[in-house]
């Protein structure tokens, strides 16, 4: 599984979404930032749009999403988005934990 695939599953669904004009992604110092440019105003119902997206294109995957809020300025909105692999435990450490490996 390759990361990159999934991102680019992630903006194509997102630049078929209506309402969004343009949407691009890059990383700044190892982070990645999403850049979308849409006519819808509502933060929420963007964030919406891009959570729907990341579940879609995430779809058979072990995967996460975590979208946060940067900055927004004439419709143009700006999200740190980062898809990540859920960290699990991989051994018994005989604690008696209620997410054990051995109670799979």
């Amino acid at each position: 599984m390759d990361v990159n695939d999934i991102w680019k599953r992630f903006i194509s669904l997102l630049s078929e979404e209506p309402g969004v004009i343009d949407v691009y992604w890059k990383k700044s110092a190892g982070i990645p930032f999403l850049y979308l440019h849409s006519i819808k105003a509502d933060r929420h119902e963007i964030e919406l749009t891009i959570k729907k997206c990341a579940v879609r294109s995430m779809r058979g995957k072990r995967l996460n999403a975590e979208t946060v809020f940067v900055r927004s300025d004439n419709g143009k909105w700006v999200y740190r988005h980062r898809f990540y692999v859920p960290q699990q435990k991989m051994f018994c450490c005989g604690n008696l934990c209620s997410d054990c490996i051995r109670f799979r």
